[in-house]
């Protein structure tokens, strides 16, 4: 069938210009490394180091290690807070997918639901069925009221405990045991805090296996209800002892690879 020369010239247009913008793409960056070793060949080794070196300049402008600007205590919690608002959305399904499968024995043993596959595929594939993709997000809102104070908490915990162990001096110069000890109060300050919404959270996520759907309010009016408000702290003894080596694990390591990888780009 013959096309519009018209229609057809437009066509070839597009095309040539999408292969254009895909052949620029992918070879910019050697074209860049090119013209860098052209006009400074004295500044460079060879390909690897002047990939290397071109790399870190970008990373720097990105990240900001050239201009490096130091937040307060509060400005850091409140990153922690905002940014884990959008990490409740990928949360969310995993630990509803993690609460099913760490409760499937007693479910199945009280009668709540069926015997069953106790596989991740199996639980994915009975939630996906039952409630469509939204079913994922049972409990979304008790873990946005988890996450948002709870990192506020977690993160601010941490920055003043190395503020009172760095005594005025740099944070970037505690050792390792000041590093873990604030850590560990860190993940401390966000479990006595947030507990009885984390319950909930497990609650609302559990039981809606057997086809109970309550939300944050119902759950927690019913648990307070039927079984006192300290069930809303059962478990929090194994979640104390996990969250000081935890989290002070967590920030040992998260700080000691930042100073390496740190050190690595300022050698370019």
């Amino acid at each position: 069938m013959k096309s519009n020369p018209a229609i057809q010239a437009a066509i070839d247009l597009t095309a040539g210009a999408a292969g254009g913008t895909a052949c620029v793409l992918t070879g910019q960056p050697f074209d860049t490394m090119k013209v860098k070793m052209q006009t400074f060949p004295d500044l460079y080794r060879g390909l690897t180091d002047c990939c290397l070196k071109t790399y870190s300049q970008v990373v720097r402008k990105v990240v900001g290690l050239d201009n490096q600007a130091k937040l307060s205590d509060l400005q850091n919690a409140a990153a922690g807070s905002f940014a884990s608002a959008f990490a409740a959305l990928v949360l969310c399904p995993t630990e509803l997918v993690k609460c099913r499968l760490q409760t499937m024995y007693e479910m199945e043993s009280s009668g709540k639901i069926a015997a069953s596959q106790n596989t991740v595929w199996s639980v994915v594939k009975e939630i996906f069925k039952t409630d469509g993709p939204l079913g994922f997000y049972h409990g979304l809102s008790s873990t946005l009221l988890r996450e948002v104070p709870g990192y506020f908490l977690f993160f601010g915990g941490y920055e003043l405990s190395r503020s009172f162990f760095a005594s005025g001096k740099s944070k970037d110069e505690l050792g390792p045991v000041p590093l873990m000890l604030s850590g560990g109060f860190g993940g401390i300050c966000l479990w006595l805090a947030v507990y009885p919404v984390d319950c909930i959270k497990s609650r609302i996520q559990v039981l809606s296996m057997s086809g109970k759907q309550t939300g944050l309010v119902r759950t927690f009016l019913s648990i307070v209800k039927n079984e006192g408000i300290t069930a809303l702290y059962s478990g929090l003894k194994p979640t104390m002892i996990r969250a000081f080596p935890a989290n002070a694990a967590l920030f040992l390591a998260y700080e000691y690879s930042r100073k390496l990888m740190m050190s690595q780009f300022e050698a370019y």
